[in-house]
């Protein structure tokens, strides 16, 4: 293995069937660069290049891979060169330079691999819509092909939310994912491949990978793996405003990481030296481990103390007894808009999934000077992982105290059923079907009247607003104060 100054790094000797190349992680890889690495071997068959061949070449980014060939003398006779492509049009991975004489080789290769490099660089740029964000490859193996269509474009927009730009999704239907690395290893190494080609940043899995899959796949690649949880912590830590926000968001970070550091990297089971680290001595492991442990036990501690502030609030809002009303529904319904709109006030609102994190409660006044407090709460999403539910803990407990909840729906989403469907089966979960609830359908604006008549057809107790319109808002409003007061005509809200 030569490097761009022409200084071998390694020599490697191997079978007579196979070489084992070493780990190359000092020679760093960048996305869109080459590696600096140029490998020459033999092939003492005078065979091709082989799929192993290619697959070194385009995993490891090398500058080239060369076949040497010998004569009956065992002489080097001829040198056969392969090099990576930029995207293209046939997705064409490789070339390869003319066989030519080991005498008779390229003047100056350094020259050619550099304004290579360049050309990856130019063609990958022409692909990113936005140069600023980093880059991301989807990836999810699912049951049936309507199931992928349905989750992969739900990803796509949390990868959005999450300031990735997306440059393609891959799925497979498969009933069951491969145990060592989820999706099969030989589209594995093709998605890889691509990855490299489109100088993506990361690989993102629909699928939550276990501990050891997400090793198994990290040591077939240098670009950086994530799965659908990390993807939503991401976004739950850039959304996360408030102090209990954030505590609840970095305890969620820990308890993933943790079972995680022992598969992570070998330089974490070294033992510490120095003055403290002689003797039997304490890996960098066991010392991450037990800092990570009290981190979570102080969080958790800090945490309950919130907890009883806050129900000392609630018991002060139960005495005054003034009616709670919570917007439930899936992310990026339009809750925070319908809060803004209801209560004229300026919560951030966005068409992101996630864009509200922490619990937020404003004051509604009705007739009679009656006032309703209406809380915000942050979008549920099928499939929660476990370590990820803490993080709604105190938006579920606003719920259990709440005398109304608005189940806000985008009925511009052709998946709405099915996020009114997850949405129930939280509730379920939380114990919480028998509160009084009012179905919503938002965004009315953005669907065609015949479709807008069906679902009024099929949800008859529903109400369909535009929470950018408080012109739709008299029937919500009365159906609240009914809910509430009995009463439900001529309501004159003040804003």
């Amino acid at each position: 293995m030569i490097d761009r100054y022409n200084v071998i790094r390694f020599v490697i000797v191997g079978t007579n069937k196979e070489i084992v190349i070493p780990v190359l992680k000092r020679f760093g890889l960048v996305p869109g660069k080459l590696r600096g690495l140029r490998l020459i071997h033999t092939h003492l068959y005078g065979e091709d290049f082989t799929d192993d061949d290619i697959t070194d070449l385009a995993l490891l980014r090398l500058d080239s891979i060369s076949i040497l060939t010998a004569n009956e003398k065992g002489e080097p006779e001829r040198l056969k060169t392969a090099h990576l492509l930029p995207p293209n049009p046939e997705n064409k991975i490789y070339d390869i330079l003319e066989d030519t004489s080991i005498h008779n080789q390229m003047d100056d290769f350094v020259s050619f691999v550099t304004s290579l490099e360049k050309e990856m660089q130019e063609k990958s740029d022409i692909l990113k819509k936005n140069k600023s964000l980093p880059s991301a490859i989807l990836v999810g193996i699912y049951p049936s092909k309507r199931e992928a269509e349905d989750k992969i474009s739900e990803l796509k927009e949390l990868a959005e939310s999450a300031m990735l730009e997306v440059l393609e999704t891959h799925t497979q239907i498969k009933q069951e994912i491969n145990p060592k690395y989820v999706i099969g290893p030989g589209r594995l190494k093709d998605i890889l491949i691509k990855s490299m080609q489109l100088s993506a940043d990361f690989i993102v899995f629909d699928n939550v990978l276990t501990p050891a899959q997400a090793k198994n796949i990290s040591d077939m690649t240098e670009l950086k793996i994530l799965d659908r949880t990390q993807l939503i912590l991401d976004i739950f830590a850039r959304r996360a405003k408030s102090n209990e926000g954030k505590l609840r968001v970095e305890l969620a970070q820990l308890k993933h990481i943790l079972p995680r550091l022992s598969v992570r990297d070998d330089s974490l089971s070294r033992l510490t030296g120095g003055i403290g680290g002689r003797g039997p001595g304490e890996t960098k492991l066991e010392i991450d481990r037990r800092r990570i442990n009290d981190r979570i036990a102080f969080l958790s501690k800090k945490l309950k103390d919130i907890e009883r502030t806050r129900k000392t609030q609630k018991s002060k809002r139960v005495k005054n007894k003034v009616p709670i009303v919570s917007i439930i529904g899936y992310t990026n319904a339009g809750k925070s808009t319908l809060l803004n709109s209801m209560t004229n006030s300026d919560i951030f609102a966005d068409n992101l999934m996630f864009a509200t994190l922490d619990t937020s409660s404003k004051r509604l006044r009705f007739p009679k000077d009656r006032e309703v407090i209406i809380t915000d709460t942050v979008g549920f999403i099928r499939d929660l992982p476990e370590n990820l539910k803490g993080a709604f803990k105190s938006t579920l407990e606003e719920l259990e105290d709440s005398d109304l909840l608005l189940h806000v729906i985008d009925i511009s989403n052709e998946n709405f059923e099915k996020h009114i469907t997850s949405v129930n089966s939280i509730l379920e979960e939380l114990n919480l079907t028998d509160k009084p609830k009012l179905l919503v359908f938002n965004k009315i604006d953005k669907v065609h009247l015949d479709l807008l008549e069906n679902v009024k057809n099929f949800y008859h107790d529903a109400i369909f607003i535009s929470a950018l319109n408080r012109g739709t808002f008299n029937e919500l409003l009365e159906q609240i104060q009914l809910a509430l007061f009995k009463e439900g005509k001529n309501v004159d809200i003040t804003y």
